[in-house]
């Protein structure tokens, strides 16, 4: 199986990128910048495709990957993350050992941890699915693009509603009958070398955003999504839940 990485990025304005994370397969960077051009070049004996066009959108910027992806299994990757040896190998040999999947989420490491970690290989449901991100994401190409699943890009940064991207394409995923799994496996690491687009500071537009993205997942229980984050994530609303769930939902 051929592993293809697919890169979400911003201002490259060199070919260092696949050296900084350490990428040991073919790759597709779709770089976000000011000016529009195409390039191929070698990284390694590997593959290497730039797509650099001056437009903004985290969405719009992983579909332009996404469309032009040709691997086997895509990996989805930011540019602050810093590849596994073998990862590829890593990657392979979790489809292999469940091959039912059509979507795999990895751990990712931290200095500070952070984001959840699997423990364990889990199916991941409707109740379980909202705490990953992409770049923890692994993909069967065909399984995506046989069910037509691309990114949101009215969501994430760069958009109307700056964060949400990632959730959205796992509800498609689930919606269309994929079959998703969180492995214990851990594929990179996290360098941290770029602010993230979705501030710390939950403000106003924040909770305007978290109440719009749980709209966009589902119009009939929405309110209930909106009320379980508010209990769930008081520590780091620092508001109190009644206030932050009226924020994410009266706008509405």
């Amino acid at each position: 199986m051929k592993v293809q990485v697919l890169v979400a990025t911003m201002n490259q304005r060199d070919h260092s990128l696949p050296e900084r994370m350490h990428l040991e397969t073919d790759a597709i960077i779709s770089n976000q910048c000011e000016r529009n051009e195409v390039e191929t070049f070698d990284y390694r004996g590997h593959r290497v495709k730039m797509y650099s066009f001056a437009e903004r959108g985290v969405g719009l910027n992983r579909n332009n990957a996404l469309m032009r992806a040709d691997g086997d299994i895509c990996l989805f990757a930011d540019d602050d993350l810093v590849y596994m040896e073998n990862y590829a190998q890593i990657a392979v040999r979790a489809f292999e050992r469940l091959p039912d999947a059509d979507v795999i989420l990895f751990n990712l490491g931290e200095e500070i941890v952070e984001r959840h970690v699997n423990q364990q290989t889990v199916r991941i449901r409707w109740y379980n699915y909202l705490r990953y991100g992409t770049p923890r994401i692994a993909v069967r190409l065909r399984s995506i693009r046989l069910n037509g699943i691309y990114f949101n890009q009215c969501f994430g940064g760069g958009t109307e509603h700056r964060r949400g991207e990632d959730n959205l394409f796992l509800t498609e995923c689930l919606r269309k009958g994929l079959k998703i799994y969180a492995i214990p496996d851990y594929i990179a690491k996290l360098t941290n070398a770029r602010e993230s687009t979705c501030e710390k500071a939950h403000d106003d537009k924040y909770f305007h955003d978290t109440g719009m993205l749980y709209r966009t997942i589902t119009r009939r229980w929405w309110r209930l999504l909106c009320l379980q984050d508010a209990l769930r994530n008081g520590k780091y609303h620092k508001v109190s839940w009644y206030t932050a769930y009226r924020k994410m939902t009266d706008s509405m």
